[in-house]
Formats: C-alpha cells, sequence, structure tokens
C-alpha cells in the first residue's frame, strides 16, 4: 500500500502541477503564487540522503524568498518527518483522504445526455470560477496557468440543465490511473443529483479513454462529497495532510 500511495503522489502531481518547481534530494518543492495548497507546499516523493534538519530550514528558507509559509504534504508513511515538522512548532491542518476505484470492475454507469466533454479548458473555465464563486482575477489567471501547464491527457467535463452549465469536473490521466478533480455543482442546482451524473459521465469517460482505475482526494468531514464517492464504489487507500507552523 506504500508504494501505491507514494505512486499516486508522483502521478496526481502530474494531474494538479505548479506554475514552478524544484527537486531537492528527493522532495518536491512546489510553487504557484500561494494558489491552493497542493500546488504550493513540499512533498515526500522518493528517498533522501541530506539530513532533515537541513533539508527542512533549506525549504524554510526557499518559501520565505517567495513569500509564502512553508507547507508540508504529508502522507501518512511519513511520520518521522511529521514527527520532526511538530517538535519544529508545525501543526496538522486539512486531513484529506485518497481514494481509488477500480474501473474494469466497478465503473459506474452513466448517462451522458448533456454532457460535454472537451479536452481543453477554455470553454469550462468560466462555469468553474461562477461555481466556485471565484472572481479574483489574479486567482482566476493562476488558475488558467495552471491547467495549460498539465501535459498528461486531460478531459473536462461540463454537465449542462436546461441548456446552461450546470456541474463540471475534470480528469487527469497516465499510466491507466485518472484523477478525478475540480468536481463543482451549481449552488442553485444542488440536490438534484447532477453531481453523481457529472461524476459517471466523466468516469465512464476516463474508462473508454483507456483507464484502469480512478482516484480522487477529498477532505475528511466533507460527508457529502465522501457519501457520494463511497455510492460510485471509490475506496479509501491511504491519507495525507499539510502541516504549517502555528
Amino acid at each position: 500500500m506504500k508504494d501505491l500511495a507514494y505512486f499516486l503522489e508522483e502521478i496526481a502531481a502530474n494531474g494538479h502541477v505548479a506554475l514552478n518547481v524544484m527537486q531537492y534530494d528527493g522532495w518536491l518543492l512546489r510553487f504557484s503564487g500561494g494558489f491552493t495548497g497542493r500546488a504550493n507546499s513540499i512533498s515526500v516523493i522518493y528517498p533522501s540522503r541530506k539530513e532533515m534538519a537541513e533539508k527542512v530550514e533549506y525549504c524554510e528558507k526557499c518559501y520565505a524568498k517567495q513569500g509564502l509559509p512553508t507547507l508540508f504534504k504529508l502522507t501518512e508513511y511519513d511520520t518521522e518527518l511529521s514527527d520532526y515538522l511538530k517538535k519544529r512548532g508545525y501543526e496538522v491542518v486539512t486531513p484529506t483522504d485518497v481514494m481509488i476505484l477500480d474501473l474494469e470492475e466497478n465503473g459506474p454507469e452513466a448517462d451522458v445526455s448533456e454532457c460535454v466533454f472537451a479536452e481543453k479548458p477554455q470553454e469550462w473555465l468560466q462555469p468553474y470560477f461562477d461555481f466556485e464563486k471565484q472572481t479574483d482575477p489574479v486567482k482566476q489567471d493562476l488558475f488558467r496557468r495552471i491547467q495549460e501547464r498539465v501535459l498528461v491527457d486531460t478531459v473536462y467535463c461540463t454537465v449542462t440543465e436546461n441548456g446552461k452549465p450546470a456541474a463540471c469536473a475534470s480528469t487527469a490521466s497516465e499510466q491507466g490511473y485518472a484523477l478525478l478533480h475540480n468536481v463543482v455543482v451549481d449552488p442553485e442546482q444542488r440536490g438534484k443529483g447532477l453531481g453523481e451524473k457529472l461524476c459517471r459521465a466523466i468516469l465512464a469517460k476516463a474508462k473508454e479513454d483507456g483507464a484502469r482505475y480512478a482516484y480522487l482526494q477529498v477532505v475528511q468531514g466533507n460527508n457529502i462529497a465522501l457519501n457520494l464517492y463511497h455510492k460510485l464504489g471509490f475506496k479509501k487507500v491511504y491519507t495525507y495532510w499539510y502541516m504549517k507552523k502555528n
């Protein structure tokens, strides 16, 4: 399970990219102007050689230079670093479960009527911003630039209701694994089952395009999303969390 966790961490970084990346002794340092934790955090990906204290101090200097807080993204297998950071004054925030679905064995049936699929996000972006109530042009630009830098295969799905966008999501796929993310429903259209229709449709598309597995990241306590993903057949694989200074 540990090997699977590190594999998913690696490919997830290809699906939700950062604008700038540094590789440092097995750690991945991501910088994206502070937009989202994933794109502005440090992940443990490969074995290290340097002393932990030296590495953490180096990371803190790098993020300070960019005017960003030092944020570590750790899995449940990074216990040594997690314990060290706690002693250094860091605290755990946003525990998140990573879940996986075998599309070949349990791929959900889908209704793709009123679903629009695209490989590029141009027409998809504005509904996404509207549903997320993201009106800051700087953050919109950062998100747009992040999407443009994804090099793996992408699909952007929009579900329409009465001819208007009502829900959207995207996938980023490689090596037979499709990352399901950016799932959002128009706040005025919630409670109609559009989120389930959206997920079933884009997962069916991922399977059609050759993915064997789908995986996703969901914040613990987001019970509405968790209930939906359990209903679709997703199973928890591991947990990750962020650590930042008090």
